[in-house]
């Protein structure tokens, strides 16, 4: 497969992981590559972006934050 071939992959500065167990459970938050915190809920996310100076105005654009595991909806395990 050529690279003009292959599907389009950002690298978007934020990075949300899968669901943790916990109590309450938990996502593991990156920014620029480094662990920034964890999110309990979306707003925990835009908090950590803003703490980086990255204003978020769509949590759908995966050019902006790419969710693993789930999407913005996704904060218990199945």
């Amino acid at each position: 497969m050529t690279e003009s071939a292959s599907p389009h992959m950002t690298n978007p500065r934020i990075l949300v992981l899968g669901v943790q167990p916990g109590t309450p459970p938990f996502r593991i938050v990156e920014i620029d590559g480094q662990v920034v915190g964890f999110a309990r809920a979306v707003t925990d996310v835009l908090e950590a972006a803003a703490a980086f100076g990255i204003t978020v105005h769509d949590l759908d654009d995966p050019d902006v934050v790419r969710w693993v595991g789930g999407d913005k909806f996704t904060w218990t395990r199945h």
